[in-house]
């Protein structure tokens, strides 16, 4: 994770130093995800959303696009399990939770240069990982979620970006529980991941 991470910010730091265009705005979105679970639980979708801002990088030779972003993240989770706040024991319950996140979205972006309409309409796509570390006290779940998106946007005069992206969660977010049977209470491992669609829309200037 960490060779990912810093291979991108080198990617955008070499892109700087060639001399790239960069542009900066605000971003703001809705998400709505679902967490994809290996054990008997029952998930549902639920909906949040993110705002923040925005620097978008284009590298004039080779035509790519590299943009990041810092967002407030609000993401609720609604899952139908046994579970005990208070014991962190696993019992018969719906759960319903929020949790709030620093989300870093970095991606790779490729814009389609239509001629006549490029300086009006722009569509693009883009791929990249997400890194969302979480603000609030820890609740069933890790505090650190990655996601891998992919996504198509189109950009308008220039400066509005409208986008629509599915995160591939990439790592467990769910902490071990103790499982009971009215007598004895044992630990369990969990495995979760955190599965997403985003829409969001960005003003760059």
């Amino acid at each position: 994770m960490k060779k990912i991470i810093l291979a991108l910010m080198a990617l955008v730091l070499s892109a700087g130093v060639a001399g790239a265009q960069v542009r900066f705005g605000i971003k703001a979105g809705a998400n709505f995800n679902k967490i994809h679970v290996k054990e008997t639980l029952d998930p549902s979708g639920s909906c949040g959303f993110n705002a923040g801002v925005m620097a978008e990088f284009t590298v004039p030779i080779i035509g790519l696009n590299f943009d990041a972003s810092l967002l407030y993240s609000r993401m609720n989770n609604a899952i139908s399990t046994s579970y005990d706040e208070a014991t962190s024991a696993l019992l018969d319950k719906d759960m319903s939770w929020g949790k709030n996140f620093l989300e870093v979205p970095i991606n790779i972006k490729y814009k389609f240069q239509i001629p006549v309409i490029s300086g009006i309409v722009a569509p693009y796509i883009f791929t990249g990982p997400s890194f969302a570390f979480k603000l609030d006290k820890s609740f069933m779940d890790k505090t650190f979620q990655s996601t891998w998106n992919i996504g198509i946007g189109v950009e308008l005069i220039h400066h509005l970006q409208v986008s629509g992206s599915y995160g591939f969660g990439m790592n467990n977010i769910l902490d071990d529980v103790m499982e009971s049977n009215g007598i004895n209470a044992t630990s369990k491992q969990l495995k979760a991941y955190n599965n997403y669609w985003t829409v969001s829309a960005a003003w760059l200037f």
